[in-house]
């Protein structure tokens, strides 16, 4: 791609090309916008590279080599990146007469063994994700072996737009990201999307508590010292709001593990106390950059079912497998069968010794190979302060979402000097746990809403059912029989518009309503409702205890 976009526009100068997950981008900076005319040009140029079946030639160049060259070809960004490298030797693949490329590789051996491919879309990028570097253009693409994968995934992507959950969150009164006047990043739950979230945030809160977890609530700001004994203030400054007042500096708390282990060294703790699990909705605040914020996927505020679990060593590999068993059941009750799992171990940057990292890593690891489940490993993608499992759910379109995450952590507890009375009487330092179920809530709802496309399951729709009359007569009639059902604890709306009855009918089916009830004069005499579902039609006539049954037990079920 950057071959054909140079061969067009000669002047553009390259950033960096990475493959990704779902395909691959490049970063150009060009004087003028691309236009998706552009795209199609570009495609063109492509076929007739791919068709000419050109060699990718490597050749390794000293670094004052490859700087003479970069600097000869005028691609200042490539000269940016090879003086960053730090490297003797660099790499570069030149294709056809004149196209050469900084790339670590590899690559297909021609051009002509590149299959199908789609160029995607267009986005702006500012150079290293810093707002004050230039901004560059950015494409995005994918390829695949086969037309019939692309095609598959091409239909998929036009399906993900239907189901993006920034355009249902807005159209059905979810959401809404940003005000002016507030700024970007943050939410505002309207009454249906705070509904939802509440109905998530109980039914967490009723789980944690049966298998034995306490809840607790710690503040929203803390002073910077206790960040800089976490390390946060050392590794994650760039990400946290910090401010000064009577002149002590304080910062918006970006992660709940501080408050929780303030908590447990309030008091005295024994062996015979542990496992301790303290659970927290907790919110926090992240300085995330313009560019990275994303609906409700990234976001400056956003809150975490947040727990962390203090254990004696002998319980560790236990906790850890019980979070897992957590994870895959709330998973299964929302309607999310296929998870991936990522074990992710020590990064270059990062606090605690060598023995308690190894440690850590092999308590994860065998948990996972006692739960005989399979896991890809990360290398170095760890946080600072210990390995982690991630469970990575996928959605209806087989996209996957980072929600859950468990963390094994001996470095906190030491910094901050946790420690319990073990049986012989002598104080030992704990092993803490942190470790999420949805992770973010915010993250959770959006691809919650994109999964189900927003026609999510009876309990947890925030409209449940709506009552149409079909003419003002039985309107009377119409009221009662939502008064029946909120009594039961259903959520019901009546519909009395002037609009007809099939247009009042196809409001509710746009608007996701499980269920429509048409009563007219025929129902009201007879004490019934006409029932019709969402995606299974009509129903037929039903008597209002009947309706209440099967509702309830549909709720009671959580049917997806």
């Amino acid at each position: 791609m950057a071959a054909a976009v140079k061969e067009l526009w000669p002047a553009v100068k390259l950033g960096i090309g990475p493959a990704i997950e779902e395909g691959f981008y490049y970063d150009f900076d060009k004087k003028e916008p691309f236009t998706d005319e552009d795209l199609e040009k570009i495609e063109k140029k492509m076929r007739q590279i791919i068709k000419s079946d050109l060699p990718f030639i490597k050749e390794e160049l000293s670094r004052e080599e490859a700087l003479e060259l970069f600097k000869k070809l005028k691609e200042d960004y490539k000269v940016e990146l090879i003086d960053g490298l730090g490297e003797e030797t660099v790499t570069v693949y030149r294709t056809g007469k004149s196209f050469t490329d900084l790339c670590r590789g590899p690559h297909v051996n021609s051009t002509g063994q590149i299959q199908a491919f789609k160029l995607l879309s267009l986005a702006g990028a500012y150079w290293h994700g810093l707002e004050t570097n230039p901004m560059l253009q950015r494409i995005y693409g994918t390829c695949f072996e086969t037309e019939k994968e692309l095609a598959r995934y091409l239909k998929n992507l036009e399906e993900a737009k239907k189901r993006d959950h920034r355009k249902l969150g807005t159209t059905l009164g979810f959401f809404d990201i940003y005000h002016e006047e507030a700024g970007a990043g943050l939410v505002f739950y309207h009454p249906h999307g705070a509904l939802l979230r509440n109905l998530i945030e109980d039914y967490e809160k009723t789980e944690h508590l049966r298998r034995g977890y306490q809840l607790v609530i710690t503040p929203h700001i803390m002073l910077a010292e206790l960040w800089k004994q976490s390390g946060h203030y050392e590794y994650y400054k760039e990400n946290m709001y910090a401010f000064k007042a009577q002149d002590q500096e304080f910062v918006l708390r970006p992660m709940n593990c501080p408050g929780h282990m303030l908590i447990y060294k309030s008091k005295s703790r024994s062996y015979r106390d542990l496992p301790l699990r303290f659970f927290e909705l907790g919110t926090v605040y992240r300085r995330e950059k313009a560019g990275v914020l994303h609906g409700l996927l990234r976001v400056r505020g956003f809150t975490q079912d947040d727990a962390h679990i203090f254990c004696l060593p002998q319980q560790l590999r236990q906790e850890i497998k019980s979070v897992i068993d957590f994870v895959f059941d709330m998973m299964k009750v929302f309607g999310f069968q296929d998870l991936k799992i990522e074990l992710s171990t020590r990064p270059e940057k990062y606090i605690g010794s060598d023995q308690d990292w190894q440690m850590a890593t092999q308590a994860l690891e065998e948990s996972l190979k006692e739960k005989g489940l399979t896991y890809d490993i990360n290398e170095g993608e760890g946080a600072f302060y210990g390995p982690k499992i991630d469970i990575k759910l996928k959605d209806a379109l087989n996209r996957p979402w980072q929600c859950a995450t468990i963390q094994c952590d001996f470095a906190l507890p030491k910094r901050f000097k946790l420690s319990y009375i073990d049986s012989a009487g002598k104080q030992r330092q704990p092993i803490m746990l942190h470790r999420v179920i949805l992770g973010s809530l915010e993250r959770f709802i959006g691809a919650l809403l994109e999964h189900y496309n927003a026609e999510l399951p009876l309990w947890l729709a925030p409209r449940q059912v709506v009552v149409i009359p079909v003419k003002d007569s039985v309107e009377g009639y119409a009221q009662e029989v939502k008064r029946m059902l909120q009594e039961h604890s259903m959520r019901v709306d009546i519909d009395c518009g002037s609009e007809t009855l099939n247009k009042r009918i196809r409001n509710a089916e746009l608007n996701k309503i499980p269920y429509v009830l048409v009563v007219g004069e025929r129902e009201a005499e007879s004490r019934n409702i006409s029932v019709r579902k969402k995606s299974k039609g009509d129903l037929g006539a039903m008597a209002i205890d009947e309706f209440i049954r099967m509702v309830k037990e549909e709720i009671k079920k959580k049917v997806i």
